[in-house]
């Protein structure tokens, strides 16, 4: 049976996290940018480990779905931390990191820095994402608003608009990896929809392209949108994790 905590994180922020018992490696779900653990991506893996006897970690980064916080204090770095601190506190032995969109860059950060992962799915991947999609698509207008008041408002197609942060922007920086090499060795497998209005496909092979290791696939879905959240999606998400696992 799932088991539920909280753990603070030192500060007074508590961060959800949910875990299924069962034999190793972890797989451990890396929501996206505003998203949470009760998505359906997460809780149709949650079912697929639940029948195989797999362990399984599900997590909210601070201000996101059942952990504290606000949204706004948050940055990419501070989300990859709230991630590595769960899995290290909860978790033990391997762990085979599954990453939607956001958490894919994250999930790509911790494949390259915390010992124990095997392998990395990511879905829609979007590492980089605060500085090609979001700065890059500001007006000029809308860049000096972000740097005199430090914040700026904008529509989501998924929800109540967002609070973009200067803080955001600038921690992005520190934390691009498409710049480079990606010194990651264990196997890696992207999932991406060719009809993704947030993440460009091509996303998907310049991730592949830097990555330093041999055992990389990339999975392209004609039709797929970014959530890839349809049955379709979903089993070959189940696919490819359950692949994974061997």
């Amino acid at each position: 049976m799932e088991r539920t905590g909280r753990l603070d994180r030192g500060d007074g922020v508590e961060l959800a996290w949910a875990l299924l018992p069962g034999r190793g490696p972890t797989v451990v779900f890396l929501p996206g940018f505003a998203s949470d653990m009760a998505g359906v991506k997460a809780t149709t893996l949650r079912e697929m480990c639940a029948a195989r006897g797999q362990a399984m970690l599900r997590l909210d980064y601070s201000g996101h779905g059942a952990s504290g916080g606000a949204f706004a204090d948050g940055t990419i770095g501070r989300w990859r931390d709230d991630a590595r601190l769960v899995i290290e506190r909860v978790t033990e032995g391997e762990r085979l990191l599954v990453g939607s969109s956001m958490g894919g860059w994250i999930g790509l950060m911790l494949a390259r820095d915390l010992p124990g992962v095997v392998g990395l799915v990511g879905i829609a991947a979007a590492p980089d994402f605060t500085e090609t999609l979001m700065w890059a698509a500001m007006s000029p207008a809308e860049r000096a608003t972000l740097e005199s008041a430090g914040q700026l408002v904008v529509p989501s197609e998924y929800g109540a608009p967002l609070v973009i942060t200067r803080a955001l922007i600038e921690d992005g920086r520190r934390h691009l990896l498409l710049d480079g090499n990606l010194p990651i060795g264990v196997p890696v497998r992207l999932l991406q929809g060719q009809r993704d209005p947030d993440v460009p496909w091509e996303t998907a092979l310049r991730i592949a392209e830097r990555l330093t290791g041999e055992d990389v696939q990339v999975t392209l879905i004609k039709d797929g949108d970014h959530r890839l959240s349809r049955e379709s999606d979903l089993a070959l998400l189940r696919a490819i994790v359950a692949g994974m696992l061997g």
